[in-house]
């Protein structure tokens, strides 16, 4: 099932019809998270931080929960530590994460359609593609490794 990803306006909108408002913490939350593609909630802070020095991190990790919730940003486990959060969008994506650079790539399900089915039929297991991260080293890395 696929997300809207609301922008700008919309997201007024969207909020509205679950009965929300766009205060202003929740405009900067998202336009951070926008901007920022996928941030843990330090690196939003820092963000909301640079246009309202008085936001702290308890009300970003509220405003995203909520955010969640109303399925306007979706989170990601990317490896240890906090979460990823980034816009929800209508496709569903894998995460590619460089462990050298730190990069994030995203690439299409099909990538990893095999093993989806594989799990699915060898053990009933249904795989969130959201929230899979495959972990190695992206192009740029491995060529300057070589």
């Amino acid at each position: 099932m696929g997300r809207r990803q609301p922008v700008g306006d919309d997201w007024q909108s969207a909020l509205r019809s679950r009965g929300y408002r766009l205060t202003p913490q929740r405009q900067l939350v998202l336009e951070a998270v926008a901007a920022l593609g996928h941030a843990t909630p330090e690196e939003i802070v820092a963000r909301v931080r640079e246009t309202a020095t008085g936001v702290n991190i308890s009300t970003v990790y509220r405003t995203l929960e909520l955010l969640e919730q109303l399925e306007l940003v979706a989170h990601t486990h990317l490896g240890h530590g906090a979460p990823t959060y980034s816009v929800a969008t209508d496709d569903e994506h894998v995460h590619l994460v460089c462990r050298d650079c730190g990069g994030i790539e995203e690439a299409p399900p099909a990538v990893i359609v095999e093993i989806v089915d594989r799990l699915a039929g060898e053990r009933g297991f249904q795989v969130d593609v959201g929230h899979f991260a495959v972990f190695g080293r992206c192009s740029e890395c491995a060529a300057a490794a070589d």
